[in-house]
C-alpha cells in the first residue's frame, strides 16, 4: 500500500500535487485542509483518510474527525492535526499516547517536516510539513511511503519548491 501524506493545504490543490496523488493507493491528510473542494477533488482520484485542523470550518469538521485511528496491514496509525512530536506531544494526547502508543503517529500543524523515531514508545512520528501556499514555511513538502507486512518502508520526502 503506497501512501501520500500531506498536511496544511490551506485550500491549495494544484497539478503538481495531483501528479503525486496519482502515484499512490491512498492519500492521508493531517488537517488544515482549507475547504471541501480540496478533499472532494482528492476523493475523485484516490481514497482519502483525513482529519480536520484548527483552520477548518464546520463543513470539514462534519465530514472528518479530530483524530483518526485505524489499522492498515498490521500498522496501528493515529492521524491528527495538533499532536506534537516525541518529547513534546500535545498535552491533551500525552497520556493516551503513553498508555496505548500507535506504531505510526502522524500530525501536521507546525508546517515543519519531521520524521522521528520515538524509541521510548516504539513508534514512528511523521509530520509532512506543509504543502499549501499559506504559512511561514519556505518549501512545500509531503511524504510518500509504503506499508506492507506490518512494516513502514521506502519513505520519501517530496518537495514541490518554494511556497
Amino acid at each position: 500500500m503506497k501512501i501520500l501524506l500531506m498536511s496544511d493545504t490551506h485550500g491549495t490543490l494544484d497539478e503538481l500535487m495531483i501528479k503525486y496523488i496519482n502515484t499512490v493507493d491512498e492519500v492521508w491528510h493531517a488537517g488544515d485542509i482549507g475547504n471541501v473542494d480540496v478533499t472532494d477533488s482528492i476523493k475523485k482520484i484516490k481514497p482519502l483518510r483525513a482529519v480536520y485542523g484548527n483552520i477548518d470550518g464546520t463543513e470539514l469538521r462534519k465530514e472528518f474527525p479530530l483524530h483518526n485511528r485505524f489499522e492498515i496491514d498490521g500498522v496501528d496509525v493515529w492521524l491528527t492535526h495538533i499532536g506534537g512530536y516525541p518529547g513534546n506531544y500535545a498535552y491533551e494526547l500525552r497520556s493516551e499516547i503513553k498508555k496505548n502508543p500507535p506504531k505510526l503517529f502522524i500530525s501536521g500543524h507546525s508546517h515543519i517536516l519531521k520524521v522521528i523515531n520515538d524509541q521510548k514508545l516504539n513508534l514512528l512520528h511523521m509530520n509532512p510539513g506543509a504543502i499549501g501556499k499559506s504559512g511561514f514555511h519556505k518549501k512545500r513538502t509531503m511524504l510518500r511511503f509504503e506499508i506492507s507486512d506490518s512494516t513502514i518502508k521506502n519513505l520519501e520526502v517530496i518537495e514541490l519548491g518554494d511556497r
